[in-house]
Order: structure tokens, then C-alpha cells, then sequence
């Protein structure tokens, strides 16, 4: 799988150019990451989100705005600049969504689930792409990895940038799907770790529960990564008219991109059952091969243990008690006795 360049890179901010005060107070209220317009793949000023719809309506303008955990009076202002759905609105708002695409009249809906490894656990969030004519909003909420890299990135190409929203929408799927991969990594590493102990002894009761939570996370990303395959294959099928015809080739790579993640996932649960039944497996050869020694301990005890037990009985007519060498002749086949059963356990692998 191609990794974008930008997946790992370090989160700064953004660089700006100037803007009056009043604006800039505007453009970084609270919730507001970014807000800024571009002509032609260029930033030409930020902007303070109760003037994005009019930028957003002049040709050949595009508004960028990230906002991450807004308020819902900044949600409501976004609402009224850009004509979005209420509906569309009260999920940004609310979040704990599925992944889906949705077209309420002219604007586009997308939502994605995103993921980082906290403290050995995968924790999700979840972001919202609002995209129409001239403007694109992202909407973060929980665990997600700022878009201010993905910006920085693609300023740096006017050219590709220039393509309008659409491409902005691209730009943050393929960032989404490109930041699984680190999360996968890092569990792989850990399966292979488990993988090289599970052979060796049985897995003690921390491991199993790690693994047991291993394995529902990973059930848990999969499904927040599944359905991003129907919404990147409508994407590129030219059916959503938001996306130009022209940029099915991103899309689709982006759809190859998750199909990879997805098959990660399932190889990756596939290795943690295994891991498992094979610690169960390791386990009981260990029980059969202790059982099997206290068996062959307990059958060669039993021959000296009979021997006495009988001789032990107070009866008057024993004859062999009268014997001048009975004593000796009965340690004689009780040595032999044991010294036989040892040797067939032994030869049979019970000892």
C-alpha cells in the first residue's frame, strides 16, 4: 500500500498570511483550526467564518474551514454561511456516526471514523466533510490527527490544490485511511511478540486478556473502516456530482487503500485466534504430559504399596512368612516389578 507523504508529518501551524485583527480574532475563535480562502491552489487571506459563504460564492474561490469539537452556535453559524442541511448539522453535532456519504441538495455529506493507537488501545473519532460549490468543512470530534499537515502539504502544490473541493475531499479520505496504518503497525508488532511466546509456555492470564482486547479492537476497526469502501467506491463512480469525473483515479486508490486495511484487519485477527488456540493446544500437551507422569509415578508406587498392604493383613496362615529368605524374595520382585514399569514408561515417553 502507497503511504501518502504526509501521514506522519508533524502537526504545526498553519502559516498565514495577514489579516486585519478583528478577522484574525474571528478566523481562531474557539473550535476554528483553520479558515482560509484559495484562488487558484493559493491562500489569499484568512477569513473569520461569518464571511465564508460570500467568499465561497465568488468563481474561482474555495474555502477551506477545519473546525474540531465546535460549539453548536458555531455549527449554526457555519450552517446559515453554507445552506447545510439540519440534518447533516445535528450529526456533525452529535457525532458516534457511521461511516457514510449522504446528498442533501446541492451539498455533500461525508463521515468517516478515524483512528489512533492511546495507550495500547485503539481509540476512534470521527469526522464530518461538509462539501458544495466553492467550499469544503471538516468537523473532527475525539481521537483524530489534525488536518493542518494535510493543508501545509497540499499548499505547497497550487497546482493539484487548484482543483477545487473536491480534491480537498480527497486529500483528507486518502489522510484518514493512510493514518490506519500506523495503528496496524503497531498491533502487528505486538501479534508477532504474542506469536513468539505462545509456543513457548501457555499464555498466562494478562496475556489472554490482552489478547482478547486486541481482538475487539480490531473488530471495532474494521467496522469503522468497511464502510468507507461503498462511500469511496460512489466517489469515483461519477455518481455523486460534487466529484469531477476526472479525479476517479484518487478516489479508486483511496478505495485500494482501504480493501488493504481491511485485509490487514482480517489477517491480523485471523494470526490472534490462532495465537490463541495454539496457546490452548500448548496447554493441554503440557497437562497430558504432567498427567502422564503422575500416572507412571502412581502405577510403579502401586506395586510396593499392594506388596505391603498384603503382607501387612494380621492373619495366622501366611506361608510365606515362614520362609527363611521370603523377606528378600519379596524386596527382590518389588525392585523388579518397578524397575520394569519404569523402563516401559520410560521407552513410551511417560517419564
Amino acid at each position: 500500500m502507497s503511504v501518502s507523504p504526509i501521514r506522519l508529518a508533524a502537526v504545526a501551524a498553519p502559516q498565514q498570511l495577514p489579516a486585519p485583527a478583528a478577522e484574525q480574532g474571528q478566523a481562531h475563535a474557539a473550535g476554528v483550526v483553520a479558515s482560509g480562502v484559495y484562488v487558484d491552489g493559493v491562500r489569499i487571506a484568512d477569513i473569520p467564518v461569518t464571511d465564508a459563504g460570500e467568499w465561497a460564492r465568488k468563481d474561482d474561490h474555495v474555502v477551506w474551514i477545519g473546525l474540531f469539537e465546535p460549539e453548536p452556535e458555531l455549527l449554526g453559524c457555519v450552517q446559515e454561511q453554507f445552506n447545510l442541511h439540519p440534518l447533516a448539522v445535528e450529526d456533525a453535532t452529535n457525532a458516534h456516526q457511521r461511516p457514510k456519504l449522504e446528498q442533501y441538495g446541492d451539498a455533500l455529506f461525508v463521515v468517516a471514523r478515524t483512528a489512533q493507537l492511546i495507550d495500547g488501545r485503539i481509540t476512534f473519532g470521527e469526522t464530518h466533510l461538509f462539501v458544495g460549490r466553492g467550499y469544503l468543512v471538516s468537523v473532527r470530534h475525539g481521537a483524530s490527527t489534525s488536518y493542518t499537515s494535510v493543508r501545509q502539504h497540499w499548499e505547497t502544490c497550487p497546482t493539484s490544490l487548484a482543483k477545487g473541493e473536491d480534491f480537498i475531499l480527497y486529500a483528507i479520505l486518502d489522510f484518514i485511511v493512510d493514518n490506519y496504518m500506523p495503528v496496524l503497525e503497531a498491533i502487528h508488532d505486538e501479534v508477532e511478540a504474542i506469536e513468539d511466546k505462545v509456543l513457548a509456555k501457555p499464555m498466562a492470564r494478562a496475556d489472554i486478556e490482552r489478547l482478547y482486547m486486541l481482538r475487539r479492537d480490531l473488530l471495532r476497526l474494521r467496522n469503522a473502516v468497511a464502510p468507507l469502501v461503498d462511500v469511496c467506491q460512489r466517489l469515483m463512480n461519477g455518481t455523486v456530482p460534487q466529484v469531477r469525473p476526472t479525479l476517479a483515479p484518487m478516489f479508486r486508490d483511496v478505495t485500494d487503500h482501504v480493501r488493504t486495511v481491511q485485509e490487514k484487519i482480517d489477517s491480523l485477527r485471523e494470526v490472534l485466534a490462532f495465537a490463541f488456540e495454539a496457546s490452548l493446544l500448548v496447554g493441554q500437551s503440557q497437562e497430558n504430559a504432567i498427567t502422564k507422569r503422575l500416572a507412571s509415578w502412581a502405577a510403579i508406587l502401586a506395586v510396593p504399596t499392594a506388596v505391603a498392604g498384603i503382607y501387612g493383613m494380621n492373619f495366622r496362615n501366611m506361608p510365606e512368612l515362614e520362609l527363611a529368605y521370603g523377606y528378600y524374595g519379596v524386596l527382590a520382585v518389588i525392585v523388579i516389578s518397578c524397575a520394569v514399569l519404569y523402563w516401559r514408561f520410560r521407552r513410551n515417553g511417560w517419564l
